[in-house]
């Protein structure tokens, strides 16, 4: 596959810790603007730029775009972010905890996306989608990178553990405890040559931003006569990862009615389907099992393998799907339904508990997470996984690189 060094914009090593902000996704406009509150310099003045304009403005509206742009030429006035002298590749590492993952900085054309190239695995939401769409158009940037895997590659590897023994150009700890280092590399052209050899890569978080990133380049492509394929609107931001060291969670489940069930109901008709257990771990120990929260009891449920599952079938979260949600509580589509809602496992099972507890749900169901490899292997598939399959922790922090186009 191909990767480019680029000439963006980054912060000073000074400013890093006060720009680097989270992921625009994660956050909504209320937690954002406290986030950011006192802190000219946060990143979210650019990702989630309603927080600088009256409170009911709409987040998806030409104003929030403009302000975002006003908001990235302000970080620059600022010196609050600079701009390289000259292409460069970076080396990114998170540590949460004992967890330690570290990935190269570098841009990914747009036809290796569109070609399946880099693969995709989930699908897209229209307004998100057209939302990032309008934000890199208006900034003619890529304000956030796309969260990229690869199958590891030991001449990866070799060049990553020779840079990192090197001084970084910034390391900071966030207030939510995770460090980030940041190593600069100009030129990266021994990177550009180990990847060659990578044949594919797949898009672990971000379909959003990579699907919004080719449909602008898209468009200044049709735009200009002269087009060459090496201009800058062909590639888009990326970090790529070696598959062997990221950290996936659970995507956990809450239900806020039983479909007119009883809990005893309920709880009959999925003994008809899965085997249940009472008093079990709120995590499950293993794929194949989900834990259940009901009437402030945790039970296991346990289903049996099916050696005709596809990839898709096979998963924790297809399997409670097709067994439990569609059948028993009439929760056809995941995607629009307002009857069920997500939960990062990052927020841990207390916060399942806190749900039911407090009235707000009837039920919640934790999962086992997803692997890589079920990721790689439906993704080479050609298909995609259900919503809500994956949660990558740590999150890549907005604002440490900046492609501009």
């Amino acid at each position: 596959m191909r990767i480019r060094a680029f000439q963006g914009l980054r912060p000073t090593p000074d400013n890093a810790p006060k720009v680097a902000s989270l992921p625009y996704d994660v956050v909504n406009t209320e937690e954002a603007r406290e986030l950011a509150s006192g802190n000219p310099l946060s990143f979210l003045h650019v990702v989630r730029a309603e927080i600088d304009l009256p409170d009911d403005t709409d987040p998806y509206s030409d104003p929030v775009y403009a302000k975002a742009k006003e908001n990235l030429e302000s970080l620059q006035s600022q010196g609050g972010l600079v701009r390289e002298s000259e292409p460069c590749v970076f080396l990114y590492r998170q540590e949460m905890g004992e967890h330690s993952q570290t990935g190269l900085v570098a841009v990914c054309h747009i036809e290796d996306y569109e070609n399946d190239i880099i693969k995709k695995h989930e699908k897209t939401r229209k307004a998100k989608e057209d939302d990032r769409t309008n934000l890199n158009r208006t900034l003619a940037a890529h304000p956030g990178p796309v969260f990229l895997t690869h199958k590891d590659e030991p001449a990866i590897d070799a060049l990553t553990e020779a840079a990192v023994k090197t001084d970084p150009l910034i390391d900071f700890v966030a207030p939510d405890g995770v460090k980030h280092t940041v190593w600069r590399i100009a030129g990266g052209d021994d990177y550009v040559e180990a990847f060659k050899n990578i044949p594919v890569a797949y898009v672990a978080d971000g379909h959003h931003r990579s699907a919004s990133a080719a449909r602008v380049g898209k468009e200044r492509r049709e735009a200009n006569p002269n087009h060459t394929g090496d201009e800058d609107y062909n590639w888009f931001l990326t970090v790529l990862f070696p598959a062997g060291q990221l950290n996936i969670l659970p995507y956990n489940r809450v239900v806020k009615d039983l479909n007119g069930l009883t809990e005893d109901e309920f709880l009959a008709k999925v003994l008809e389907s899965v085997e249940v257990t009472e008093n079990a771990n709120p995590s499950p120990s293993k794929p194949g099992e989900v834990s259940l929260y009901l009437g402030g009891k945790w039970y296991g449920l346990s289903f049996p393998e099916d050696a005709s599952e596809g990839p898709i079938e096979s998963l924790d979260v297809s399997r409670l799907q097709d067994k439990i949600l569609t059948p028993i509580l009439g929760i056809d589509d995941p995607r629009t339904s307002n009857r069920i809602d997500f939960v990062g496992g990052i927020r841990g099972t207390a916060e399942l508990e806190k749900r039911v507890n407090s009235g707000e749900c009837a039920a919640a169901f934790s999962m086992f997470e997803t692997t890589c490899d079920q990721l790689m292997d439906i993704a080479d598939a050609g298909e995609i996984m259900p919503p809500k399959s994956t949660w990558f922790e740590p999150k890549l922090r907005s604002g440490l690189f900046i492609h501009t186009f």
